[in-house]
C-alpha cells in the first residue's frame, strides 16, 4: 500500500531504563515519538507496521539493551479458523452482545476496569489509575479509535476492550474483563475472537495483538490464535510455536 509523504519531520526519543515490567531481572527502555497534526493516521499506520504500539498520543516500541524478548505479534484474519479451545469459548459466549462505540469514557467502564486492575494488576500502577485517569488513556487519541463494550442478557457490562482502525486491521489497544466471570467464557480470548470477526467484516487483513513474550505467562494465550504472525528485522514472519 502506497504510504503519504509526511509533512514534518518525525522525532523519536529514548527513555530511561527502568524495571522490566515481564520479566524479572530486566530493563526496559523504549523509543517514542509524538502522534499529532494532519499526519497522526499515515504516522501510526506506518509505525504500527513496523513493530510500533500507541499509547494516549505517543508511539513506543522495545528498546532494551541486550533484550528482544517482546515480539510484535499480529492475526492473519483469513486464515484464521478457530480451533479446540476457541471454539469452545465462542460457544460459552454466545449470549453475549457487543457494540462499537466512540471512545468516551463512562463510569460503568471504568468501575469494571478498576475491579479488573484491583484483581489482576494489583500492584501495577494502574490499579492506582482514578476516572481522570481512565478517561486519558480513552480518549486522548489522535487517531481513529472506539470502544467495543460487551454486555450479558441483563444488559452488564462484562467486558470492553479499546481499539484502534488502521488502514490494514484493528489493534488491541487494551482490553479488561469482570474478573469473577466464569473462567469458562475466558473473556479476554473472547475479545480477540470477537476482534477478527470485526475485521473481517469491515475487510481488514490483520488484528494485531500488541506485544508477545515467550517467557511471559500472561501472553501464553495470543499463540493460540493461528496463522500469528510476528515482526522482526526482515519484517513480517509467520511465528511457529
Amino acid at each position: 500500500m502506497d504510504q503519504a509523504p509526511l509533512k514534518r519531520p518525525q522525532f523519536f526519543f529514548t527513555t530511561a531504563p527502568m524495571p522490566c515490567p515481564y520479566l524479572d531481572g530486566r530493563l526496559e527502555r523504549k523509543i517514542v515519538t509524538d502522534l499529532s497534526g494532519q499526519s497522526a493516521d499515515a504516522v501510526h499506520d506506518a509505525l504500527s507496521r513496523a513493530g510500533f504500539r500507541r499509547s494516549h498520543t505517543i508511539a513506543y516500541a522495545p528498546a532494551c539493551p541486550g533484550c528482544q524478548a517482546c515480539l510484535p505479534v499480529r492475526i492473519v484474519v483469513d486464515e484464521f479458523q478457530p480451533r479446540g479451545t476457541l471454539r469452545r469459548v465462542a460457544k460459552a459466549n454466545t449470549d453475549l452482545a457487543a457494540t462499537l462505540r466512540p471512545a468516551v469514557a463512562t463510569a460503568e467502564q471504568y468501575h469494571l476496569f478498576s475491579r479488573y486492575q484491583q484483581h489482576r494488576h494489583g500492584e501495577s500502577d494502574m490499579a492506582l489509575m482514578g476516572f481522570f485517569d481512565y478517561r486519558s488513556m480513552v480518549e486522548d487519541s489522535p487517531i481513529d479509535t472506539a470502544v467495543a463494550e460487551f454486555r450479558a442478557e441483563d444488559g452488564s457490562l462484562l467486558a470492553a476492550c479499546l481499539l484502534d482502525r488502521m488502514a490494514d486491521g484493528l489493534s488491541a489497544v487494551y482490553s479488561f474483563f469482570d474478573p469473577d466471570a466464569p473462567s469458562k467464557r475466558s473473556l479476554g480470548s473472547q475479545m480477540v475472537l470477537w476482534l477478527v470477526h470485526q475485521a473481517h467484516a469491515e475487510g481488514l487483513d490483520y488484528v494485531y495483538l500488541g506485544y508477545w513474550i515467550g517467557e511471559s505467562r500472561k501472553m501464553a494465550y495470543k499463540t493460540r490464535f493461528q496463522p500469528l504472525e510476528a515482526f522482526g528485522p526482515e519484517g513480517w514472519y509467520r511465528l511457529e510455536t
